[in-house]
């Protein structure tokens, strides 16, 4: 939710930011904030791109970032999908397919944060549902400018974000 979303772009070149969502990373960035990002990949699944490419992609989002004193602390991704080309990845309703929590959880777990400790925020009611079933609190962000939305959401929970 951090990039508009063109449907399946791994092309670095094709990065186009939402409105104020990197000044948000800086922001969490400069508050202490661990952010991490929890994507369903299934492009990789139907074949349209590889993980490789995924993570080109989220290479170039990092170096983007950095000018701005901004950090994506981790990433995780679910490439499967029920209609996935590679068998590999052709499982249905796998746990870390939003809105499954499997992704959330497994970053609490990693960054040591209790879901007392975190937020997300995401654009789709998946996104908002995953983290309620890993028992935080989730936030739709339904346009406009993110850093904006992210000072509304945790200005009270972090006042520098106000």
């Amino acid at each position: 939710m951090l990039n508009i979303d063109h449907g399946y772009v791994s092309d670095p070149a094709k990065l186009n930011w939402i409105e104020g969502a990197r000044e948000a990373v800086a922001a969490m960035t400069a508050a202490g904030l661990k952010v991490l990002v929890v994507t369903n990949q299934s492009g990789i699944g139907r074949g349209y791109f590889d993980e490789a490419a995924m993570d080109r992609f989220h290479d170039a989002m990092l170096e983007q970032l950095a000018p701005l004193g901004g950090r994506i602390d981790a990433f995780y991704h679910c490439p499967f999908h029920e209609l996935a080309t590679a068998a590999a990845y052709r499982v249905a309703d796998h746990p870390d397919r939003k809105p499954n929590p499997g992704m959330v959880l497994r970053g609490l777990a990693e960054w040591n944060l209790t879901p007392e400790e975190a937020v997300i925020i995401g654009d789709r009611h998946i996104d908002v549902e995953a983290g309620n079933r890993a028992g935080l609190p989730g936030y739709l962000f339904k346009g406009g400018n993110l850093r904006a939305f992210v000072g509304q959401v945790l200005g009270d929970r972090v006042p520098a974000l106000k």
